[in-house]
């Protein structure tokens, strides 16, 4: 099968070479079924993060050891299935976030970490689904427990996470207050139907956000959604209401900031930091509701999938850069053509 291996650390957006640190292998060992309750999925679509990016070059969190196939969250179609799998048969759509590997023709999974995806849904939506929407459903619905009139500001609001803070805001009925960088992304959040939408690269974001705020007769910001870190997370807390909710969901600017603590006492701040691969090993219940909840939300069209770049395996290179220049607005994906089909079966 075709897989995109990563067999040094490197720089993932340099053209896939013999010198590159991803290559793209067109002999990769086919994964075997495991286990009786395994499911072999031959994946159509996967969906790149920037926690994929920062992997590659060797500065997440988790590093696996060298060479290992890249990716995360992804859909598909299930190719074979094991003895004692019930839940799911050859044929089936599904969806599902791994650890590692989901940049491949083919993935095994166990069924209990397999979702069937609704009739009618898009299969590149769902695999675009999982972990940026359940990041942000995790964070705002269950560690956040936002409601209805609050205000939500989200930093970095156009890209993958960003957009689904601000669909599921909207949807928990948060007046929500989104910070992008150019026209562009201005104009889509606009149209998305946000409160107010502040391009930090021509205002300056605390004074334009107190003065929408003051027009609304509201104090403050009650809930911090900052994937962003850096200059900009300092600036926003001057806007925090007392009680606020801080949710630290990554650091895409590179610098991780420093929430000081004698204020964040004063001013009774609640920190989450949102690490949410990590639910599926301490509360795999609260992933699996939440799963559920958004894959039903998608397939009645109360939110939707911005997918701002496509490509194929071979142009794995092109997606990286994608992340990496910030040209995204919403999710980047890789397609895997002509993967529609099962094409065995035990």
């Amino acid at each position: 099968m075709e897989a995109l291996v990563c067999r040094e650390i490197g720089d993932p957006t340099l053209p896939l070479s013999d010198s590159s640190p991803i290559v793209l292998s067109r002999s990769h060992p086919v994964p075997e079924l495991n286990s009786p309750t395994a499911v072999r999925v031959r994946i159509y679509a996967t969906s790149l993060n920037f926690a994929n990016y920062l992997q590659i070059l060797g500065k997440y969190q988790e590093k696996p050891p060298l060479p290992f196939i890249p990716g995360s969250d992804y859909s598909g179609i299930v190719e074979s299935v094991g003895e004692r799998v019930s839940r799911f048969r050859v044929g089936d759509k599904v969806c599902s976030m791994a650890s590692l590997g989901s940049f491949a023709e083919l993935i095994v999974a166990d069924e209990k970490d397999l979702y069937l995806v609704p009739h009618g849904c898009d299969l590149v939506d769902a695999g675009a689904l999982p972990v940026a929407f359940g990041t942000s459903h995790v964070a705002l619905v269950h560690r956040a427990q936002l409601k209805a009139g609050q205000v939500l500001l989200i930093l970095g609001a156009a890209g993958g996470v960003g957009l689904s803070a601000v669909q599921i805001g909207k949807a928990c009925g948060a007046v929500v207050i989104a910070v992008v960088r150019g026209d562009e992304k201005v104009k889509l959040l606009q149209s998305m139907g946000v409160d107010y939408v502040v391009d930090f690269t021509k205002e300056n974001v605390i004074e334009t956000v107190r003065r929408y705020l003051k027009t609304r007769g509201l104090k403050g910001v009650d809930v911090l959604y900052d994937p962003v870190g850096g200059k900009l997370t300092k600036e926003s807390m001057k806007l925090l209401n007392w009680g606020a909710k801080i949710l630290v969901i990554g650091f895409a600017s590179g610098e991780v900031p420093v929430i000081p603590a004698n204020i964040a006492l004063v001013k009774n701040w609640t920190v989450h930091g949102l690490y949410w691969g990590s639910y599926r090993i301490h509360q795999p219940k609260i992933l699996e509701d939440s799963l559920k909840e958004l894959l039903s939300w998608l397939s009645k069209g109360l939110i939707k999938i911005k997918i701002s770049h496509s490509y194929s395996l071979s142009e794995a290179n092109l997606a990286f850069a994608a992340i990496k220049d910030r040209k995204a607005i919403g999710k980047v994906m890789i397609v895997l053509q002509n993967n529609s089909k099962p094409k065995s079966k035990l």
